[in-house]
């Protein structure tokens, strides 16, 4: 009998960091070609500081992916404070990717799109929300607004995440309509942004917008309580036994955001890898965190 070849627990981290690495830079170029191919020639910001960045290079010129860099940089500062080092520090090496493949790209492939917007606007929000799903797979965020957001949380916790995210992006295409003296601009962006959203979604996690996790565990107060500080979700614990073993366990439930679920199953696996995890569409979530009524 053949035997499974097995690797060190530090050999299995390199492995994962380098399967992460490819797909983060992955993501950031279809993100970065987005950009560069589509909405800079056409004058659309499609929000976050990404977006403005394409306003700042249109004003004077400057790189946008140094512009995207620097514009971040005292937000994952005020993130390293309040937040945490290892979310920052990730988001820093992803958010040094992407504006990297940014200036890169421009620099050696220089194509650029300005024929039908509403085309151009179709393919970026395409290859925006692709380049953000793939990231967002493996666990990371290109910066911006999330980090943004996830600061704003901290003095305002009666808003939701997806509202401030919503609400910075609204600000940038605002501000992005004035500067291009378009409203089509802006028109532009808002479809963008629809689009990569849905794309977002589709790709991580099916048509759903929200998802259940029931998770079959030995270690439910390791994870719950994981959970619980690392995410904004809570989680309820329900007393199971095996059938078939007679084993006693615990089955975590909690329901989430579509877009929660990547990084919520990877930080239940970074405790127990050997889970049993069920994911199953949530179609109608009346409670806090979610809506406040039947068809809200």
């Amino acid at each position: 009998m053949k035997k499974t070849k097995t690797y060190s627990p530090k050999v299995k981290k390199i492995i994962s960091l380098a399967v992460d690495n490819f797909f983060w830079i992955l993501g950031c170029v279809l993100y970065a070609s987005a950009i560069n191919f589509f909405n800079v020639p056409n004058n659309i910001a499609q929000g976050g500081f990404a977006g403005l960045a394409i306003v700042i290079n249109y004003l004077t010129d400057l790189p946008v992916g140094a512009v995207n860099f620097a514009l971040n940089v005292p937000v994952l500062l005020l993130a390293w404070k309040f937040i945490g080092k290892k979310f920052v520090a990730k988001t820093v090496w992803v958010t040094a990717i992407l504006s990297a493949s940014i200036d890169i790209i421009d620099a050696y492939i220089p194509y650029e799109y300005t024929g039908d917007k509403l085309l151009a606007t179709i393919f970026s929000g395409v290859l925006l929300g692709a380049g953000v799903a793939i990231v967002a797979s493996r666990g990371a965020t290109t910066g911006g607004t999330d980090v943004l957001s996830k600061l704003l949380r901290i003095p305002f916790p009666h808003f939701s995440y997806g509202k401030l995210v919503m609400f910075s992006d609204l600000v940038v295409i605002a501000v992005s309509a004035i500067v291009f003296g378009s409203i089509e601009s802006a028109l532009y962006a808002g479809i963008v942004i629809f689009v990569s959203s849905r794309v977002i979604d589709y790709i991580l996690y099916g048509m759903g917008k929200s998802k259940m996790l029931m998770v079959i565990t030995e270690k439910s107060e390791e994870i719950s309580q994981a959970i619980v500080t690392q995410s904004p979700r809570g989680v309820s614990i329900v007393p199971v036994t095996g059938a078939y073993s007679g084993e006693s366990k615990n089955m975590l439930v909690c329901v989430l955001r579509s877009n929660e679920v990547s990084s919520v199953i990877k930080l239940i696996k970074s405790i127990d890898p050997n889970t049993f995890t069920i994911i199953t569409e949530a179609n109608e979530i009346i409670g806090k965190g979610f809506k406040a009524s039947y068809n809200e």
